[in-house]
């Protein structure tokens, strides 16, 4: 009788244990943010757009990321080709508990325009991206929720949704992200548009251990609805590079010059 107690009480140990240290979807949307553990990042890097009849176009960028004490991060990118984009610049400054601050330069128009938050949802230069998807998300922005796990490219991975609480600010209803377990990063993310339908499709591959950090060298981007697609390819990549900070401002953008 004693034996069969104390191999009951074990089990529910076990059982409490095992509950009280089970990891949240919030849990692993932190982990997510906190794994890329850089202060900066510099990048150069290509853009595949293919539409819907298989055309393609090419765009090359440069872009810089930092980030400040609190964590927030500030990127700029710069575009260096084809002609018709070139020298067009893109500032972009997380604020947590508000929305981003955006700004960028058209050459053409020799100025630099700030972007509205009511711009969020349009593409940023013809990619599958919106100005919104270039800034930096907050964990707390959503509500996150694990819903199982899955095995994705013989990966087994959290399967986490994700719900704004503000439904009306943001542009998705709803993000379904696979996270890989081992290494705490995004494989495959599903984006439903304001009606619940899926509306894109981002998957990360070629993935490597750079200066010690986990990075897919590969990201594509797939509007279902539209059948258009955005390739992100990095070719060359530094973690923790000293960057000037005069390069994060709108005079920056306005001439180009430190």
């Amino acid at each position: 009788m004693i034996k069969k107690t104390f191999i009951l009480l074990l089990s529910l140990l076990m059982l409490s244990s095992t509950s009280l240290f089970a990891l949240t979807g919030r849990d692993i949307m932190e982990k997510v943010s906190d794994v890329n553990t850089a202060e900066s990042t510099h990048s150069l890097v290509n853009l595949k757009l293919i539409d819907k009849n298989n055309a393609v176009s090419m765009r090359i960028i440069e872009m810089f990321v930092q980030k400040n004490s609190k964590n927030e991060s500030r990127s700029l990118i710069i575009f260096h080709s084809p002609a018709s984009v070139k020298n067009t610049r893109f500032l972009s400054i997380e604020n947590k508990g508000r929305d981003n601050d955006q700004w960028i330069y058209l050459p053409a128009l020799k100025r630099v325009r700030r972007i509205a938050a009511s711009e969020g949802n349009k593409s940023f230069m013809g990619t599958d991206l919106t100005y919104n998807d270039m800034g930096a998300r907050n964990v707390d922005a959503d509500t996150h929720t694990l819903k199982g796990e899955k095995v994705l490219d013989e990966r087994p991975c959290y399967l986490v949704q994700s719900i704004p609480k503000d439904l009306g600010a943001g542009q998705y209803s709803r993000r379904i992200s696979w996270i890989d377990k081992e290494r705490m990063i995004p494989l495959k993310m599903e984006m439903y548009d304001k009606e619940g339908k899926l509306i894109k499709i981002m998957r990360m591959e070629n993935i490597k251990k750079i200066q010690g950090i986990w990075t897919p060298l590969a990201t594509s981007m797939e509007n279902v609805q539209t059948r258009h697609k955005t390739v992100i390819t990095i070719t060359k990549l530094v973690y923790n590079e000293k960057l000037p900070n005069g390069i994060f401002t709108t005079r920056f953008l306005q001439t180009g010059r430190l």
